[in-house]
């Protein structure tokens, strides 16, 4: 038992830090990854190198090459479209049962607050990654503060794809200011209201991710 725990630890570290180094362009989209590289480079074997590499072509950050190997993905048009049809009824009702979660305690939404507190400090700094992760875990704190398991595993599938796609585009001052408002809607349990917010922060962030990776007006 003690050798499949150590099996399943080494694979998920080796999933982890293979989706930091896509999601922080360490490896860019189209490049090719060879798992005995990637292994080396780890500092592992190759066995739980080729599990993780596995579990991120299922995420869909990585996809099969035609005769072997994998490579990292490179998002299109489609991709964004297809992306955030399902994100943006998932990101809305998310937002509604955190409002409802917080309407008779409000100091829940406090790891809200302190992702927007880490998204600033990372902005004043033009420390960009650690911006977009401060903009994910945002999202994916309201996820958790909705309470509800099926919403947190659909959008388990998601967040890979989501990170990917922050990390490329351009991060302005206006999303930030969503955020806060997302978070006050939801911090005083105003539902519809902390919809409403969602909904434009998603809108506005999908345009601004075409504009960003293809030109789109």
């Amino acid at each position: 038992m003690a050798g499949n725990d150590d099996s399943t630890s080494m694979s998920a570290r080796a999933r982890e830090a293979v989706r930091e180094r896509i999601i922080d362009r360490r490896y860019p989209q189209g490049v090719r990854l060879v798992e005995r590289e990637v292994a080396e480079e780890l500092g592992m074997s190759r066995v739980p190198v080729r599990e993780a590499l596995r579990s991120l072509v299922a995420d869909g950050l990585l996809e099969l090459l035609p005769n072997s190997g994998v490579r990292v993905r490179t998002i299109t048009r489609d991709d964004v479209h297809h992306l955030y049809e399902v994100w943006e009824p998932l990101a809305v009702q998310a937002s509604r049962l955190a409002a409802r979660a917080t309407a008779d305690d409000p100091e829940r939404a406090a790891d809200l607050e302190q992702a927007l507190d880490d998204a600033e400090r990372a902005a004043a700094a033009g420390a960009g990654a650690r911006e977009v992760t401060a903009h994910a875990a945002f999202h994916e704190r309201v996820v958790d503060l909705a309470g509800n398991p099926l919403l947190t595993r659909t959008m388990e599938q998601l967040n890979g794809l989501l990170r990917l796609l922050f990390g490329m585009r351009e991060e302005p001052a206006h999303m930030r200011a969503q955020h806060a408002e997302m978070f006050r809607r939801i911090a005083a349990g105003d539902e519809e209201a902390a919809a409403a917010a969602t909904l434009l922060h998603v809108r506005d962030s999908r345009s601004l991710a075409l504009r960003s990776l293809f030109g789109d007006d």
